[in-house]
């Protein structure tokens, strides 16, 4: 059996109706429950030559990994770190791209109850100096790739508590442990600690992430050691993992969907994940990967399926597919339509964030995906749509998507973070009277469904009406013009702000003022008119975090600059 049945006490296939799983899906946490012990190691134990994780490098090497292989190599991992002073509780900076280090330095950090860091490789000096003075990062284990050393070691002689700093493939650098080296000199032996008082509690920190928002400083987010069962319903129920399957999540180890779709919840429903250590996206060489390797469930950003549909996807064998999922930004119908008019497989939607698991989905087998929609909350996610007093809001009445927490309805979810680290006053800003804040919009319809607005400080009023941006860039996504775009607000002296598009062209057309007056009358047909946008701007791309999220905030404060004068 798969081992997420262990903590769900059924199989996903005996759930018989959508009520049954709402109503009897539960998780059951062991206590000091770990996933590197209690996961990885008895997968090892049931059968250690079970294919775990395929890894490519963007040259061409393969190097496959059992399960077997992760529970030795993680425990070399566990021992290396204590070898380096690190200790429970202490926080070790991860920033390892697609490097197959991740996985066991990962699952090591698990084993000895320290709290593992995630971080982009992308990162500059002074994004180390404020990452590691405020999470109180111990170590920095980095890649041997490109300048991240360089980058680290500027911002080290502002960083307060950084002991130790190490890097991975074979890279020589003064005063960096060589990682590989250390953890090859180490026993493959490493077991819970005598004393059971000092072993990890379930609600002790595990992880903590850097949120990607799209505004302000990034937030620590920390989440505790149930956080991997958390993601049982993404990876055994949402994305649809295969036993003895291959599962590929496009995303770097510096985010968080890494760890939703590249180990937690796949390895509990037993597939093996296929990591492709890619520096660039290019959504051919990806195609070619997923055909070649014969890849059985999917999962990728709206944006990438925008570039993968531009392809012929007639010229690429695709099916060893079974399932394909998406989140990470809010699905446009025109992308869905297209993916599955030239692969006959649909997309199924997820929502969460950082600071959660997937709580709200579209869900195989008993619900199909309602074009435009986020789908129902998930199981053991009571979420709601509420105004500003945090009422409950009216069917068609958009408002702030929140997720309830009170002790009386069952109180706190598997998967929602513990906090802001060390920052109270921002947690009771997005969570007090029992209800977490996303930040993010929506209404629900008569059936339940929750139909993505956008984020809080996104929604554009304009001439009395408010209006999301999600719905009006599905609209222009449409136009066989476009490529990406952003819908912003814009000052205006009569109306307040006016709806603005900024698009990125696919290739072949050029924005010229027939193409503006096309794309508005599209607008106008497809959905309520007085949404079209009255200001149309053409870029060669958008600005974006370094997770590749749309920062609309960006435009928005240069349109306000302008218009300032």
């Amino acid at each position: 059996m798969a081992l997420y049945e262990k903590y769900v006490g059924r199989n996903r296939d005996d759930f018989a109706t959508l009520e049954d799983l709402v109503r009897n899906y539960k998780i059951t946490a062991p206590e000091h429950f770990n996933y590197g012990f209690d996961v990885v190691d008895e997968m090892a134990r049931q059968d250690p030559d079970k294919l775990a994780m395929l890894w490519v490098s963007n040259e061409g090497e393969e190097k496959r990994f059992t399960f077997g292989d992760l529970s030795a190599l993680s425990s070399k991992a566990a021992n290396a770190f204590v070898s380096l002073g690190v200790k429970r509780g202490d926080a070790v900076l991860l920033v390892l791209k697609r490097g197959y280090q991740f996985w066991y330095a990962l699952l090591g950090l698990h084993k000895l109850g320290a709290v593992a860091v995630p971080a982009t490789h992308l990162l500059m000096a002074k994004d180390y100096v404020y990452r590691c003075n405020v999470g109180k990062i111990k170590m920095v284990l980095c890649t041997g790739d490109g300048d991240v050393t360089d980058h680290v070691d500027e911002a080290l002689p502002q960083c307060e508590t950084v002991e130790v700093k190490a890097v991975t493939k074979g890279k020589q650098v003064p005063g960096w442990v060589d990682f590989d080296a250390l953890v090859e000199s180490q026993s493959a032996e490493y077991s819970r600690p005598a004393n059971k008082a000092d072993w990890n509690n379930n609600h002790d920190r595990m992880l903590m992430f850097f949120s990607s928002g799209t505004t302000g400083y990034p937030k620590m987010v920390w989440h505790d050691f149930t956080y991997p069962l958390g993601h049982i319903l993404t990876g055994c129920f949402w994305h649809r993992v295969v036993d003895g399957g291959l599962h590929f999540t496009i995303s770097d180890t510096g985010w968080g969907k890494a760890l939703w779709g590249k180990i937690y919840g796949q390895w509990l429903g037993g597939s093996a994940v296929f990591v492709y250590d890619f520096d660039r996206f290019q959504a051919h060489d990806i195609l070619t990967k997923m055909q070649d390797y014969h890849v059985t469930t999917f999962c990728a950003p709206p944006t990438m399926y925008r570039y993968m549909i531009k392809e012929d996807l007639s010229q690429y064998d695709l099916s060893s597919l079974t399932h394909c999922t998406t989140a990470g930004e809010a699905l446009n119908p025109e992308v869905y339509n297209q993916w599955f008019k030239q692969t006959g497989m649909k997309i199924f939607e997820g929502f969460g964030q950082t600071e959660t698991t997937l709580c709200c989905w579209t869900a195989y087998p008993w619900m199909q995906p309602r074009l435009g929609s986020m789908g129902l909350p998930a199981p053991g996610w009571r979420l709601c749509v509420v105004d500003a007093e945090d009422n409950e809001c009216a069917p068609g009445v958009t408002g702030e998507i929140c997720v309830r927490t009170d002790e009386e309805g069952g109180g706190v979810p598997f998967g929602l973070f513990g906090g802001y680290y060390l920052d109270d006053e921002m947690t009771r800003d997005h969570w007090h009277n029992g209800l977490y804040h996303t930040g993010d919009t929506a209404y629900k319809d008569e059936l339940g469904f929750l139909w993505y607005v956008g984020r809080v400080d996104d929604v554009i009023k304009s001439s009395g009406y408010r209006i999301g941006p999600f719905e009006v860039e599905s609209a222009i996504m449409e136009h066989p013009s476009v490529l990406e775009c952003a819908v912003t607000g814009v000052p205006d002296p009569d109306r307040g702000f006016v709806v603005k598009a900024t698009i990125v062209l696919a290739k072949g057309y050029v924005g010229t003022p027939e193409l503006t007056k096309e794309i508005q009358n599209h607008v106008k047909r497809v959905t309520a008119p007085y949404k079209y946008p009255r200001v149309v701007e053409y870029v060669d791309e958008l600005p974006k975090t370094i997770s590749g999220k749309i920062r609309r905030v960006e435009i928005r404060d240069r349109d306000l600059a302008k218009a300032k004068g």
